[in-house]
Parts: structure tokens; sequence; C-alpha cells
């Protein structure tokens, strides 16, 4: 790789980290499995980096690879043996927001009990804030599956909130296309 271009992958990969960081804590529910996730998509894009470039498809990969490697590290058979205790692993806000700490906490515990494809579209469209078909570039499907995908976990997801206590189910706004 020239050092230009490992340059620029630097530069990007500083910038996107955080980012994809989150995301994949929202598909994993652990902040430990999250930086291995992003660990391994950030060389899955450093190999593709000059092929990317040209074509200027890195912020869609280092997505798609953040999920695949979210769903495949959760298939690896030592990834089940060991129960992971969510408990320390979050790293709270320095200020009181008791509230909405308890909030996203639930919101959090509800999202991890969604199957991983349809917790993938969630995260990918109100959490990053995706188009369908952005999402469904992410994901390698159509639209109608990012659709049914992302209307049957949010319906999981309103369920699983209603049963933990919360008064009011979460409403989306209309949907973007």
């Amino acid at each position: 790789m020239r050092d230009s271009d490992e340059q620029a992958f630097v530069e990007f990969a500083s910038g996107a980290a955080r980012s994809l960081r989150r995301t994949a804590y929202l598909i994993t529910g652990d902040w430990h499995r999250a930086d291995d996730v992003v660990q391994d998509a950030l060389v899955k894009l450093y190999v593709a980096w000059p092929r990317l470039t040209r074509s200027g498809a890195f912020p869609t990969y280092a997505r798609r690879a953040v999920v695949t490697s979210a769903i495949d590290q959760g298939r690896r058979p030592w990834r089940r043996e060991h129960a992971v205790d969510g408990a320390g692993a979050y790293e709270p806000d320095r200020r009181d927001r008791t509230q909405e700490v308890d909030d996203r906490l639930m919101i959090i515990a509800a999202l991890a009990e969604l199957p991983p494809r349809q917790r993938v579209t969630v995260v990918l469209r109100y959490y990053d804030e995706l188009s369908v078909d952005e999402t469904a570039q992410v994901l390698g499907c159509t639209t109608g599956t990012v659709k049914s995908q992302t209307a049957r976990g949010l319906d999981a997801l309103r369920e699983r909130l209603v049963a933990a206590g919360v008064r009011e189910p979460i409403t989306v706004g209309e949907d973007r296309p």
C-alpha cells in the first residue's frame, strides 16, 4: 500500500472508529465484543482499501464489515460457551442521567433479544439513520427484506419493552425511502 493510501486509511479509521464501535455495540450488546468486531472490520477494510478508494465505497464496506464480523463472531462456538455479563461493560456518562441510562439499558437489553438479522436492520435504520436502500446495500439483500426485517424487529422490540414495563410503546416516525 502506498503511503498516501495508508494515511487516508488511518484518517478514515480514526474518524469512523467511534461510530463503528457504537454500531457494533448495539448489534452485540457488549463493549468488548464491539471492540473485537471493529478491529476485525478495520483489518478487512485495510486489506481492501486500495480497491475501495477507487470506487469510494469504504463507508459502506466498513459498515458491512462490522455487521458480518458481529454475526460471524456470534456464531463461533467459543462465544456460545461463555456467557457475557453486560454489567460493567457499559461505560456511563459522568452526568446524572439516571432515567436516560435506565431507558437506554432497557432498550439495549430488548435489542439484544432480537434475532441477529432484525437487530442489525433496526440498528442500521434507526441508529445509523440509513435509508432502506442504503441498509439493503450494506446487508447485501433486497429492500423488501430490509422493510420486513425492520418491521418485525420493531414489533418485537415494542413487545419486549411493554413487557419490561414501558407504559407508552416507542413509535417511529414516517419511514424514509
